[in-house]
């Protein structure tokens, strides 16, 4: 039989199998029935920074008392962490597997102290969700880079459970991002995350919402990056995100380089009975190739390991497809 058991974080997962941030892993019961499915892990659904200041916005409206808003605004932001607190005690009580805490946050401020409630209230690891649009054009690339590390420096400081930072893939220079993050204290990262992406109503001509759920080609967006930063970076955990929708997907992250894979679209749109299906998935590969652990392949394929690694470097594009017309 086939071992799957794999360390990410320092944590120790029976496969590498995440269910990532969603409402998937909002509640107690939730995370139960994925623990049961056989995930190896679970992210809880984010804390949103945005979303509480729109909460506590409109619990203001019509007020004119500078007092009111500032007892509403922390009310708002008290009254949600606490039962993010409880939400990660509850799970840990409930499941045997690692439960990692998430907070999207768009500012540092005083977030970076709330990790370390987080730590007290029994979460194994901290998933930093961190984003926003560079639209300025008088900041610099490495301007906004400067965020990133001043959160993940200050919630090092402040937390000793493992964090990683679950980052967009549009960056100048990434390799040099994420050691950045790794010299300031990450411990893993999760490439990559998947926003929320605008599209047009032509009939009607008003703006949209894209397509929310991502589809399996999408993981072209990841492997790549996958397979180079295994490489070059070699002491960060990777966990590879977006476009993997079964064991085929698990696997060839893996082969590049991963520790651990999240799953989310695949689960909302086939149900989450899907687990069981992609492990066994994986169990088969593992036995038809006569690998009896995951550390056996990990990174077999990543930019190290293979003969030209320049296949996975974006010049090649024109070589292959050259001859298409």
């Amino acid at each position: 039989m086939a071992n799957l058991s794999t360390n990410y974080l320092g944590l120790t997962l029976n496969n590498p199998l995440i269910v990532s941030s969603s409402g998937l892993t909002d509640a107690t019961e939730k995370i139960q029935r994925l623990a049961a499915l056989g995930a190896g892990a679970v992210v809880l659904k984010s804390l949103f920074e945005e979303q509480i200041q729109a909460e506590a916005g409109r619990m203001l409206e019509g007020s004119s008392y500078p007092e009111a808003q500032d007892y509403i605004i922390q009310y708002t932001k008290n009254n949600s962490l606490e039962e993010y607190l409880q939400l990660i005690e509850n799970a840990k009580k409930a499941v045997n597997i690692p439960v990692i805490a998430s907070i999207n946050c768009i500012t540092a401020s005083d977030w970076v102290g709330f990790s370390n409630d987080i730590a007290k209230a029994g979460a194994d690891a901290l998933e930093l969700n961190i984003y926003f649009l560079p639209t300025r054009k008088d900041i610099s690339s490495e301007k906004y880079e400067e965020f990133y590390y001043d959160v993940i420096s200050k919630v090092r400081e402040k937390t000793g459970i493992p964090v990683s930072v679950k980052i967009g893939l549009h960056f100048t220079n990434l390799v040099k991002l994420i050691n950045n993050l790794y010299i300031r204290g990450a411990h893993g990262v999760v490439l990559f995350n998947r926003f929320y992406a605008p599209d047009i109503d032509v009939e009607n001509m008003k703006i949209t919402s894209a397509e929310v759920f991502s589809s399996s080609s999408d993981i072209r967006n990841s492997l790549r990056w996958v397979g180079i930063i295994s490489d070059q970076i070699e002491k960060i955990d990777i966990a590879a995100s977006t476009g993997v929708h079964d064991g085929r997907g698990v696997i060839k992250q893996i082969l590049a380089g991963a520790k651990a894979v999240q799953v989310c679209s695949v689960l909302y749109k086939e149900g989450i009975d899907q687990l069981p299906v992609i492990i066994k998935d994986i169990e088969d590969w593992m036995d038809r190739h006569h690998f009896k652990s995951i550390e056996e392949f990990r990174g077999k394929l990543n930019y190290r390991h293979i003969p030209d690694p320049t296949v996975y470097e974006r010049s090649q594009f024109m070589k292959y497809f050259s001859n298409y017309h």
